[in-house]
C-alpha cells in the first residue's frame, strides 16, 4: 500500500491505494492535538500583527511555543498514521508527500521574516510527517504539489464514479502523489 499526503495546517487528506492504484482508503487525519495553534510561526510570530491573537513574542517565547506544537503534532500523527495503519490489509510501503526547500532555515529568527514565516509551520508538519513515515520503515516520496496531478491525471478521476464525493482536489493530489511516486 501507498499513502499520499496532502497536508493543511493541523489537517491532511490522506489517500492509501494499492500498487495497481485502487484506492483502498481516504480519509482526514489530525496532524495536531487541540488547544495550541496550528501555525504559530505565521499566526504568533509572523511578520503581520493582524494574524496575531496576543501579544508579539520574542524568539525563546516562540521558540517554545513551537516546540510545544511540533510535541503535539508528532503524537496526533504518530496516532493518525499508526490508525491508517491498522485501517488497511497490506503493509505500508510508502508515503507521498509535498516536497519542501533542503535548506530551510531552522532558526526561529530566520523562520519568522518574510519569505520563511509562511512556510514554516508547513514545513514543520512534513518534517513530522517524514520523520514518522521513516519510524514506520516507509519509503518517503517527495512530489511537487503543481505538477503531480497532471503527471497522474489519467488515473485521477476515476474513483469519484466508483467511491461518489466527496473526491476534490486535495484527493486528487493525494492519489496522484501514489500514482507518480510508483
Amino acid at each position: 500500500m501507498r499513502i499520499g499526503i496532502a497536508h493543511h495546517l493541523g489537517w491532511a487528506v490522506s489517500v492509501t491505494a494499492s500498487a495497481d492504484h485502487r484506492v483502498i482508503d481516504r480519509r482526514r487525519i489530525e496532524l495536531i492535538g487541540p488547544g495550541l495553534p496550528p501555525a504559530p510561526i505565521h499566526h504568533e510570530g509572523g511578520a503581520f500583527p493582524l494574524h496575531r491573537t496576543g501579544e508579539e513574542l520574542d524568539d525563546a517565547a516562540l521558540a517554545a511555543l513551537v516546540a510545544d506544537v511540533r510535541a503535539s503534532a508528532r503524537r496526533a500523527t504518530s496516532d493518525a498514521l499508526d490508525e491508517l495503519a491498522a485501517a488497511v490489509a497490506e503493509p505500508i510501503v510508502s508515503a507521498s508527500l509535498r516536497a519542501w526547500p533542503n535548506a530551510f532555515p531552522r532558526d526561529i529568527a530566520q523562520q519568522r521574516r518574510i519569505p520563511y514565516e509562511s512556510r514554516a509551520d508547513s514545513v514543520m508538519y512534513l518534517e513530522i510527517l517524514a520523520e514518522l513515515a521513516r519510524e514506520r520503515n516507509w519509503a518517503v516520496l517527495l512530489f511537487d504539489a503543481k505538477n503531480v496531478e497532471a503527471e497522474a491525471v489519467r488515473l485521477l478521476h476515476g474513483p469519484r464514479g466508483a467511491l461518489g464525493p466527496p473526491w476534490g482536489k486535495d484527493h486528487r493530489m493525494a492519489l496522484a502523489a501514489t500514482i507518480v511516486a510508483g
